[in-house]
C-alpha cells in the first residue's frame, strides 16, 4: 500500500457564501473529524493530527464491502445524534478518551455513531488526491456501505438554500467546495470554505465565577426559565472583559445565595467555586447551533435590563 498523508484537507472561514456552478455545499456536521484506512487487515480511523482513534469506534470498522474498496482511504466525521436529532459533539465526548474494550462497547451499543464520508482520497491503490472533487465524489458514491455504519451526505446546488435550511434546523453550518478543487492533505485553502452558524437568545444568570487564580468575575453560569424550572444550559466566560466583568459585578453583589437556583444538577466542573445568585438577571448569549441542552461555544454579549425571568418563560 502506497503511503497517504493522513492529514485531512482543512476549510477557510468565509464570509459569504459563493454561488455559481462551480460549487457544491454540504452540511457541517458537528462531530470528530477522521480519516479512515481501509486494508486488507480492517479499518484505521485516524483524528485530525494523525492519532489513531479506531478502539474507540468499533461499530464503524466494518469495511465497504468487496475487495477492490481495500487500499483505500476516505475522509469524514463521525457524528452521533442528541435527543433532538441532531448532531451533537457533546453526545461523542465522553467516548473519545475510553479505551478499555468492554467501556468502549457499552457506550457503542448506547450513544451508537455514524461516519459520514464525505470524500476519496484513495481507492484501490489509486491515488486520487489530483482529480477535481466532482471526480472524487463520484467514485465515493460508488462504494458499497452497506452494513458499515458509514453514509455518504448529500450535496447541493444552492448555497444560500442550503445555509438558511441548517440555521432553521439548528444544525452548525454549512461547508462549501468548489468543484475543482484537489485534495490537498493538511492543507486551509479557499477553495473549501466553512459558514458556522450562531443564534443569539436571552437567558437568566444563576451564578458567576471568579478568573482562575484571581478575584474578578470572569464567567456567568445561565438558564432557560420552564415550567420544570430554571433548566441550567452552560457558563459562559467569552465577551466578559474587564469593563463587563466590573459591572457584572456591582450587579451581581446583592443578589448572593447558600443554593443553587437551578432546578436541575448542574455539573461538577461549573459548580466547583461558582457563587449562587437569584435568578433576576437576564442577559444574551451567541452560541453555535440551537436546540441542545447545553450552550456551544457561548458568547456573552450584554444585559437586556427590558426582561425579566418571567418574560423567558416559554420563550
Amino acid at each position: 500500500m502506497s503511503t497517504v498523508p493522513l492529514l485531512p484537507m482543512l476549510a477557510t472561514s468565509g464570509t459569504n457564501v459563493p454561488t455559481g456552478e462551480d460549487w457544491c455545499h454540504e452540511v457541517k456536521w458537528d462531530g470528530v473529524r477522521a480519516l479512515a484506512v481501509v486494508s486488507t487487515s480492517g479499518v484505521r480511523l485516524t483524528s485530525r493530527s494523525g492519532n489513531d482513534i479506531t478502539g474507540a469506534w468499533p461499530e464503524l470498522t466494518a469495511p465497504p464491502t468487496g475487495r477492490e474498496n481495500m487500499d483505500t482511504v476516505v475522509d469524514g466525521e463521525i457524528i452521533a445524534l442528541n435527543e433532538r436529532g441532531l448532531p451533537d459533539f457533546r453526545v461523542l465526548a465522553e467516548r473519545i478518551h475510553v479505551r478499555k474494550a468492554t467501556a468502549v462497547a457499552r457506550l457503542a451499543e448506547r450513544v451508537p455513531a455514524t461516519y459520514m464520508a464525505f470524500d476519496l482520497l484513495r481507492h484501490d491503490g489509486d491515488d486520487l488526491t489530483r482529480l477535481p472533487l466532482t471526480e472524487r465524489r463520484a467514485r465515493l458514491a460508488e462504494l458499497d456501505l452497506a452494513g458499515s455504519g458509514w453514509q455518504v451526505p448529500s450535496t447541493y446546488d444552492d448555497g444560500a438554500m442550503l445555509f438558511d435550511a441548517t440555521r432553521s434546523q439548528g444544525l452548525e453550518g454549512i461547508v462549501s467546495k468548489r468543484l475543482d478543487s484537489r485534495y490537498r492533505p493538511g492543507e486551509r485553502t479557499q477553495h473549501w470554505l466553512k459558514f458556522a452558524h450562531r443564534h443569539r437568545a436571552s437567558y437568566v444568570v444563576g451564578g458567576w465565577r471568579r478568573q482562575t487564580g484571581g478575584t474578578h468575575l470572569a464567567a456567568l453560569l445561565v438558564g432557560q426559565p420552564t415550567a420544570d424550572g430554571l433548566l441550567y444550559r452552560g457558563r459562559v466566560g467569552s465577551g466578559i472583559g474587564p469593563k463587563q466583568s466590573r459591572v457584572l459585578a456591582e450587579l451581581v453583589a446583592p443578589l448572593t445565595r447558600s443554593t443553587s437556583p437551578f432546578a436541575d444538577e448542574v455539573p461538577k466542573v461549573d459548580a466547583q467555586g461558582t457563587t449562587w445568585l437569584d435568578p433576576v438577571l437576564v442577559v444574551d448569549v451567541d452560541t453555535h447551533g440551537s436546540g441542545y441542552e447545553r450552550l456551544r461555544q457561548p458568547s456573552y454579549q450584554g444585559l437586556r435590563s427590558d426582561l425579566n425571568a418571567d418574560d423567558l418563560r416559554g420563550s
